[in-house]
This record gives C-alpha cells, structure tokens and sequence, in this order.
C-alpha cells in the first residue's frame, strides 16, 4: 500500500515547513510507486488520483521551493531534459508564438507586418493559415535524407532525444522519399493522438484495470517519454509537419511551396492548412476551424498565421522570443466555476501588494486550480470580488488563471466589499500607491523581511546567479541569524570560517553539505553579465531586458558607466508632464529648448496661442493647445522652454532608451537604481566579492559597420525604420536615437530636420539610403 501522511489531508496553504517536508516525501514515495505499478500493467491509481497528487506535489514545490527532493515527481518528466534522455541542442531554436485572442488582436498582427514592410494598406498580405494542433511539437533531424536524430522541444534551445521513440511513428519517414531535400535539415511538427485511438486506447485500459489518461495531449507526452520504443510502438501517435530549422540549403520561396515539399517528401501535413490573404480571410478560416473543431478526429486549441512569403519572413526576423512573421490565433479560453475562499496579499521582491484569490480547488482545462490572480485593487473593485461569491474563472494555455466575472445571483446575503490593506501585512509599514500606478507598495524597503528574502531569492534564482545549494529555506535561516543582508554576504559567507563553523556545530551541516554550499557560491563569483544585471533586481528589468542590455553595452564597466550617467539625467516631473501633453513630441521639445527668447514679452497684445506660434515656429497645432493649458502668460512660456532645455533626460538615458526592446520605461528604472546611493553602495560590495563579469557575446566585427553608431532619420524610402535598425545592429552596429560627436553616420531620409543639423555641427558623416545600402553590402 502507499505510504500515509497525517499531513495528506491539510490545505497546501496550512502547511508548515516540517509538515510539507514530509508530504513530499510520502508523495515521491506513492507516486514512484504509482510509476512502477503502470509500467509493469498494474496500477493501483486512477488517472484521476495520480494527477492529485501530481497537482499537490507542485503546488508544494511552489510555496517551499527550498524544499523540492532530488527525487521529485516533478523532475522526472516536463523537463527541459530528463535525466532518462540525453540533451538535444537544437540547430536553431524552437522559439514559441506571441497570442492573439479576438479580432481586433488579428488586425493590429496583420497592420503591424505591413507597417514594418511599408506595405500599402490596401495591399492585402498573404498568409498560411493552419490548425494549432494540441499535441507535443518535436524537432527531426535529416541527414543526407535520413533521420539521425529526434527530439522534443525542450526549453526552445536544449530538448529531450527520444529518436528511437520517433522512428515507431508511421507519419515520419525513416528516409526521406522524392527529391530536392537539402543534405541536412530539421523538420518540425507535432506529435499527437488522434481522438478515436485515444478513446480505444483508455477504453482497453480501463477494461483491463490499467491506467488511463486525462487527455490526448498528456498520452501524446507519456508515450514519447517512454523508456522502451516498444510501448511507444504499440501507442496511437501521429504526427503533422509544419516548419522547419536548421538547413543546409533553401529548398522553397514560401511556406505553402515549404507544405508542399514536405508532404513530397512523405511527410503528413494538414490538410486544413490553407493559403489566405487578409484579415477577413484569416477569419473566414478561424470561424470555419472552430465550427468544424468538433469532428476534426484530434484536439486543437487555434489557428496559426504565417506570412506566406520567406524573405519577408526574413526581413521581419523575431521579437525576443518570437516571430514577427506568426501568431497563434487562440479558441476561447475554458472555464470553471468554483467559491472564493479568501483574499491574500502577496509581497512581491519590489514591495508590491498583489492580491490573490484563495479558491475552492476546480479543474480548468486540465489542470487542477486553487490560485486566481486578482491583479490590483482597481480589479477587485471594478470586478465587486467578495469573500464568499461564486466566481467564473478563466484559463488558456500557460496564461495565469484569473477571475472572469461574480455570479451574483449566488452571492451570500452577508458578502462584504474588500477593503485592501494600506499597510504591509509583512512589515507594518504604509503601502502607497505612487501616481499613475495601479499597484500599492510597501515603503519598508530593506526593513521589509518579504521584500529583502524575495530579493535575494530572486538573486540567487535559476536565470540570475543560480547559486547551487542555497535556497528559500538557507536564505531565511542565514538572514535571520543576521548573516545575509545583501547580496555580498552570501559571497563573504563562503569565506567566513567562524559561521561556517557554526553551520557544522549547531545546524546539523555535514562537511559534505558546508563543502558542496561553499562550492555553489564560488562557483558563480564568475558570472555571465546578463545575469549579473538580472540578478540585481531592477524594476521593469526582466531577463530578455537583461540580454539586451547586456548584448548592448558589452561589459559590466560600460553598463555600469551608462547607469552612472542615466542617473545623472533624470527628466525632472515638470519635463515628464511637459513631454506627456497631447501632440507634444520629441521634435518639439526639441524646437523649445533651442529656442532664444527675451525675458521681455515681445507680443504683449498677442493671445497666448499666437505667442506660442512665434516663440516656436513650427509646432503644430495639437501640441500649441498642449503648451497653452500650461502656459497662461509669457514668463510661463519662458518656463516651459527653460524645463525643455535643462529638465530632460540625458543623451545616456535616450540612448538606453533607444535600444531595440528596451525602452523609456526600463531605461528610467536604470537610471532611477543608480540614482538611490544605497543601491550603488550593494552594488560595489557585490563587484568586491566576484573574480570576474564575463562580457556578453559579442556583436559582428567583420562587417563594415560593426562598432559603429548610427542614426536614421528623415522619412525612409527603401526600408522602414524598424527594418533599417534591426538589419543595422544584425551587421554589429549600435543603433542611436540621437546625434553626438560619437555618432559615426547618419542616414538621412527626405525631410531630415534637427537631427542632420546636429549631425552638420558635430562633423558626422551624412549617407544617404542607397549610400547606406552601398555601405553593408
């Protein structure tokens, strides 16, 4: 029989640290127990009761990460790579698609590729259109015309090999048939069981006491994982290629002509994949697929939209993890109803309150929930969520499930409204919520237990320092014993003999476990830039704005001097207003700094509408309305000029602005870390303590332009700006959004203003777009 637990029974939320140890050891027991059992044709679990506890493993794993077992359930499959399969590199990534979820998210895809190709609206844009199939994506690689290889998709870059799994599956070809196949390519699709072997598969299991499975989706991912090719073998799988990777050769023009090569060359593809043009006609296929879903004979949750054309594929390239060139066009999310139990307050690592909902455990879309978010307090109040109500709740894919709407003809007659905390319920401090922001925070800062354990969790995470061996639970213990306050600590640690000492006399460390924790620190006093910048914590600065930050500056001493300048910078709150106005854009903040005007009112007859006109000739019109709400008289015209010329930001901070996937909003959390000098004082003990920042990769260096700066401007007429910067910083380039004496070109379009005039006084070289086209070959 499987182990037993007091513990089984409680809520995951009641749990203590020593109570939930030992749930997860009784869970890794039964369910190995359970995995044992199914292998050998004998379950003693419905697939019910095994996803129970799967679900309660997790939820555990989640709140007490510090606690997650070797021997974790959670390990042995959904990994980027487990350890009964070895690791795949992928040949190019397999990068996933950004969402669509209603029309109007179609029209803004479709009206985005043309903006970028500088299409005319009335030019309809081809595409491919094709069912999302809800399976499990695989990567085949073909060499000479054989399959060499398989794998799953993994975490995009690294994935399982299950080639001998593949082989069994009668969709893909051992060899390659027909001709034309380049010597080596990676083929991709989907993995899936169609639906009528699927429910004969569960139907024999269930007949012959064996386990079933809760979906198509899940069986498809059992099967491919399964040690022996031979249960593989024996399983209803089938497969449907779609795309491609790695190629030695271009073998098509565009993805219809790609479907067709490789059903030539024995592959299956859907026959439901379809050449359109158009919004309307992407949605004549989306409304046509989903009518038809039902009787399909497989699961799918979408429609995917490819741009049918390969170079334009191309010259759209791909937008931090996915493509300019596709979207996946999702069905309605599935949904639940179920009770809301309570209201927590989570603390986040940068001190915001976000509410959660406590729920009545339910089952949406195949997973079990008990967790809602509730975003802010504007959503609990717009919503009118009570403690006690019925609410519908949502989830699609991977997306957070959250609340959807209150029933409110089942609401208890004593519901209250919420009434959110203004204090920290960690700390005691004030929560204010700053103007224009939507969350609350915590104003306790470093005296804030959940801001500071949350910040060094997060330092210490998988995408930062990943530092081996110190988790939640060594984290709380060492801060409470007032050893880590900051990051540095946890390096002075490693050195520190006495506490180390103390570790083995009075925490129960072996030497084994003090050796292995001082070897995880010292691991990582090398540590990649990237992570190095994600590690410190910034707000708005998430991994892939790390990437690009480090990918951008190149070194720790270049960020480090940029962040330094950035703080200098700050746009004062006047200008920040200023430069908000309706109409007011960067070319007029521009014509108002420059301009020279006389203390005295030149015009003290003129209207104030009219004074604006002349103090700055050539603002337009929307932005005069702008300035003339803030400027009632002449000295307040003055003012506004004063603020445009001295309050705004510094060329550091538009330049981290300007970088590809960046932006205004992380730039300023830059500038505004560097500003606070607690944060340089962490930042400078950290340095201390490391042996070296290893710099990002670097850019292209045998291009013409590597190295250089570079400043479009004008109205572009052989490419469009996005396309010009992207191409620019692919050849190794910096891109600028302004011209000092350190820009290296300038490319002038028609009707180039202020920026080719700097470029004039600072002596750069001014190219033209066919010089410019000359110029990177």
């Amino acid at each position: 029989m499987a182990q037993t637990n007091p513990n089984a029974s409680f809520p995951v939320d009641d749990l203590t640290e020593d109570q939930a140890a030992a749930e997860l050891a009784r869970l890794a027991v039964t369910m190995a127990r359970a995995d044992f059992l199914y292998n050998e044709a004998n379950p003693e679990l419905t697939d019910a009761e095994y996803d129970d506890l799967k679900a309660r493993n997790l939820a555990i794993e989640t709140r007490f990460p510090a606690l997650i077992r070797a021997d974790s359930p959670s390990r042995k499959v959904g990994s980027p790579a487990s350890s009964q399969f070895s690791e795949v590199r992928h040949g190019v990534p397999m990068l996933s698609l950004d969402n669509a979820f209603d029309e109007g998210d179609v029209v803004d895809f479709v009206a985005r590729i043309q903006r970028f190709l500088k299409l005319p609206h009335a030019d309809p844009v081809a595409f491919v259109a094709e069912p999302k199939i809800d399976g499990l994506s695989a990567n085949i690689r073909y060499e000479k015309g054989v399959l060499v290889q398989g794998a799953t998709r993994g975490d995009g870059r690294t994935g399982e090999d299950i080639t001998a799994n593949l082989k069994t599956i009668s969709d893909i070809p051992v060899k390659l048939a027909g001709s034309g196949w380049p010597d080596l390519i990676e083929v991709r699709g989907e993995v899936y069981a169609p639906n009528e072997g699927f429910t004969a598969f569960n139907t024999a299991a269930e007949a012959e006491g064996r386990r079933t499975y809760a979906n198509p989706r899940n069986f498809a991912a059992g099967s491919l994982r399964q040690i022996d090719p031979k249960v593989t073998a024996a399983r209803p799988l089938a497969f449907f290629a779609y795309a491609w990777g790695e190629t030695s050769a271009p073998f098509a023009e565009t993805q219809d002509e790609a479907l067709a090569a490789l059903k030539s060359w024995g592959f299956k593809v859907n026959p439901r994949s379809v050449r359109i043009e158009g919004v309307d006609g992407l949605m004549e296929v989306y409304r046509g697929l989903e009518t038809d879903r039902a009787g399909l004979g497989y699961d799918i949750d979408g429609v995917v939209y490819k741009v049918d054309r390969l170079d334009w594929q191309e010259r759209l390239g791909f937008v931090s993890r996915s493509p300019r060139w596709a979207i996946a066009h999702k069905f309605p999310a599935q949904q639940a109803t179920t009770v809301l139990r309570g209201i927590d307050i989570q603390v986040g690592r940068t001190g915001s309150l976000t509410p959660v909902a406590r729920l009545e455990p339910v089952t949406v879309g195949g997973v079990v929930v008990s967790n809602a978010t509730l975003h802010n307090e504007d959503e609990i109040a717009r919503k009118d969520v009570r403690i006690g109500d019925t609410v519908v709740l949502q989830r699609a894919g991977d997306v957070i499930p959250q609340i959807v709407e209150v029933v409110l003809d089942r609401r208890p007659a004593d519901a209250e409204a919420y009434v959110f905390p203004t204090h920290c319920p960690v700390c005691g401090s004030e929560a204010v919520r700053p103007e224009g922001e939507v969350r609350r925070r915590c104003t306790g800062g470093l005296v804030c237990n959940a801001q500071l354990v949350e910040r060094l969790k997060h330092f210490v995470s998988r995408r930062a320092f990943d530092i081996e061996g110190l988790g939640e639970k060594q984290l709380i213990a060492f801060h409470e014993r007032g050893w880590i306050h900051e990051p540095a600590d946890i390096f002075r640690l490693a050195r520190d003999k006495e506490k180390l000492d103390l570790l083995r006399a009075e925490d129960g460390y072996g030497d084994t476990s003090v050796k292995n924790l001082v070897a995880g620190i010292d691991a990582r006093r090398v540590i990649a830039l990237e992570r190095l910048i994600f590690g410190l914590g910034i707000r708005d600065i998430g991994d892939q704005t790390s990437l690009l930050l480090a990918r951008h500056f190149g070194s720790w001493d270049a960020f480090y001097a940029a962040g330094l300048e950035a703080a200098a910078g700050i746009p004062s709150p006047d200008w920040t207003r200023l430069a908000e106005g309706h109409g007011v854009s960067q070319r007029t903040l521009s014509v108002m700094a420059a301009a020279e005007l006389s203390p005295a009112d030149p015009w003290p007859e003129a209207p104030v509408d009219q004074k604006l006109a002349l103090a700055f000739p050539g603002v337009a019109t929307p932005a005069r309305r702008a300035l003339a709400e803030l400027a009632p008289d002449w000295s307040a015209v003055l003012e506004l000029a004063r603020i445009a010329r001295e309050d705004g930001p510094s060329e550091t901070l538009g330049q981290i602005a300007g970088i590809a996937g960046v932006g205004p909003v992380a730039a300023r959390a830059v500038a505004e870390f560097f500003h606070e000098a607690h944060n340089r004082t962490v930042v400078d003990a950290l340095i201390n303590e490391l042996t070296g920042v290893v710099d990002a990769e670097k850019p292209k260096t045998d291009s013409p332009v590597a190295g250089k700066t570079v400043v479009f401007t004008g109205s572009l007429e052989k490419f469009t700006r996005d396309e010009a910067k992207a191409r620019a910083e692919s050849l190794g380039a910096k891109v600028s959004g302004s011209v000092s004496k350190k820009t290296d070109y300038v490319v002038a379009g028609p009707g180039a203003g202020s920026k080719l005039k700097d470029a004039e006084k600072h002596g750069v070289s001014v190219l033209s777009e066919d010089d410019w086209l000359a110029l990177i070959g």
